[in-house]
């Protein structure tokens, strides 16, 4: 059975540090501790003291001062490893970690997910094809030697890329090696981390290279790996679960995230908040524990990115130049179907074309694979439709040859909404309003992502109030935004009290109105 070798760097914090130590061997593992150089002699004397009769405990070879950015962050790393190595032989993997990881299943599931697939797990993107770098320096991370911190000494730092950029002072990566790029929170099996110490040992150029690249434990290990393992005992993933916002920061979790935490297919996540003493009491329970019974739903990032946006829903940016003085033509009207269940606005299109002869689309700005004609590539994907929506929308009109478009559009494209109205055509809207029951909601969060099949109850009663809340929300904006043309039909309405919006929505006779309202099935789920 696995024997895992934890390798944590950490710089505060001792009495975290020591429950941390502690929770981790209690079962028989083993920890290998890096504590900066630059934190109180007194606080790394404490960890110490406290762990001192725990013969699963292992200090890095040498402290040293560690900085963002800087090599010195690898090279701390690799003394706990060393130390690891000749302190545990029996250990046969080796999993990076922080103060601020903590376990997210149990000692046992861990060893058996780790024994079932000889491999290691390492994220390692191609540094150059990838898009792993956002924003800011990519290849110049490499090709300029990098002195300085950025952080402490910015001006040294830029300066001095600068001055080798003048100069023309690139180097050269080393020929054999193709850099790689990725997450610093890896698990590695002993056999690997044996190779990479001696690659350490005997390839002094590339020690060299490395030492002066800026953030190389994006680079090091992920490189190093890539270049020693065969690529079928690779997974490109991480096993600790990490999440970042909208700045680039990490999301912080806290008391209330225990259940969602546990349903992630990751063995730790990072980070946990100080404060959340609830949940790092559970987590520290978990680990010890011999629990099998977890239900892997995966929701995690996708869930977050749902209720942390719920503030910017709404925030339209000015439209570009070449939107605002295209306009669809004065004397075309278009009529919009808006409707959150995609199903009934397709069923109600469906009755219209067969009452009227009005040219019809459905959700093209919503379902990528929309029925369109072949429109020079404009139609071809999501982002291109909405980017230049409106002259989208006049060859549309031009293709069918028709003053008279009917499109649906979710509930949630205000934007859109907002964007049509104010071009000098006729615009249109019918609000389609259904009832939505526990059953239908659960059913949208797992279609979007927001849940899975494996999700808790628990977890799903948290979510279902703020799914709903955001469904009413939408159909608030729509009202608040003071639409002209705009008119409503309603589940809850019978028959003959919506053929009157109907009419005056398609500029039909109450007798058509009449037939497209009495539509068999048109609400039912």
């Amino acid at each position: 059975m696995a024997n895992i070798a934890f390798i944590l760097l950490c710089h505060k914090d001792p009495e975290a540090i020591v429950q941390q130590a502690e929770q981790l061997t209690a079962v028989g593992d083993y920890i290998s501790i890096h504590f900066d150089a630059r934190s109180p002699k007194e606080a790394f004397s404490y960890i110490q003291n406290a762990l001192k009769d725990n013969p699963n405990v292992a200090y890095a070879t040498k402290r040293i001062k560690c900085g963002w950015g800087e090599w010195s962050l690898v090279q701390a790393t690799l003394y706990a490893i060393e130390a690891a190595v000749n302190a545990f032989p029996r250990a046969t993997h080796f999993y990076m970690v922080s103060g601020d990881c903590m376990a997210i299943k149990s000692a046992k599931y861990a060893k058996e997910f780790l024994d079932n697939d000889d491999c290691d797990y390492i994220e390692s993107f191609d540094y150059f094809e990838s898009d792993w770098i956002k924003t800011g320096m990519k290849e110049e991370r490499l090709i300029y030697r990098h002195f300085f911190n950025e952080r402490k000494n910015k001006k040294l730092f830029y300066n001095s890329w600068w001055a080798q950029r003048k100069l023309g002072l690139e180097r050269e990566i080393p020929a054999d090696l193709q850099v790689m790029i990725g997450s610093q929170w890896w698990c590695l099996r002993r056999r690997t981390i044996e190779w990479i110490l001696d690659m350490t040992r005997s390839r002094p150029d590339v020690m060299r290279f490395f030492r002066t690249t800026w953030i190389p434990d994006e680079t090091f290990f992920q490189t190093l790996v890539r270049h020693l393992v065969p690529e079928p005992e690779i997974r490109t993933r991480t096993l600790t679960f990490l999440m970042f916002t909208d700045y680039g920061m990490p999301v912080t979790f806290y008391n209330d995230h225990y259940d969602l935490l546990l349903g992630q297919d990751f063995l730790f996540a990072r980070k946990i908040s100080p404060e959340a003493s609830e949940l790092k009491e559970k987590l520290g329970r978990l680990y010890a524990s011999e629990r099998e019974d977890f239900k892997i739903s995966n929701e995690g990032a996708r869930l977050f990115g749902f209720l942390s946006g719920r503030g910017r829903i709404g925030r339209r940016f000015a439209p570009r130049f070449w939107e605002t003085e295209a306009s669809l033509g004065r004397e075309r009207e278009l009529l919009i179907v808006a409707c959150k269940k995609w199903h009934v606005a397709k069923r109600l299109l469906g009755s219209i074309k067969h009452h009227t002869d009005i040219a019809a689309i459905e959700y093209l700005f919503n379902e990528e694979d929309t029925e369109l004609p072949e429109l020079g590539g404009i139609q071809a994907t999501l982002e291109k439709r909405t980017r230049h929506r409106r002259a989208l929308m006049r060859m549309l009109f031009d293709y069918y040859n028709t003053d008279r478009l009917i499109i649906c559009l979710d509930t949630a494209s205000l934007d859109l909404m907002n964007d049509f109205f104010s071009d000098r055509s006729t615009t249109r809207l019918l609000e389609v309003e259904c009832d939505f029951s526990d059953e239908y909601l659960i059913g949208h969060a797992k279609r979007v992502g927001l849940a899975g099949d494996q999700t808790g109850d628990e977890t799903m009663q948290q979510l279902l109030p703020t799914i709903r809340y955001d469904v009413l929300h939408e159909s608030d904006r729509i009202r608040d935004a003071g639409f002209e043309n705009h008119l409503r039909i309603q589940e809850s309405a019978m028959p003959d009290e919506n053929m009157a919006a109907i009419a005056a929505f398609l500029s039909v006779s109450e007798e058509v109105a009449r037939g497209v309202a009495q539509t068999p099935y048109l609400f039912s789920d």
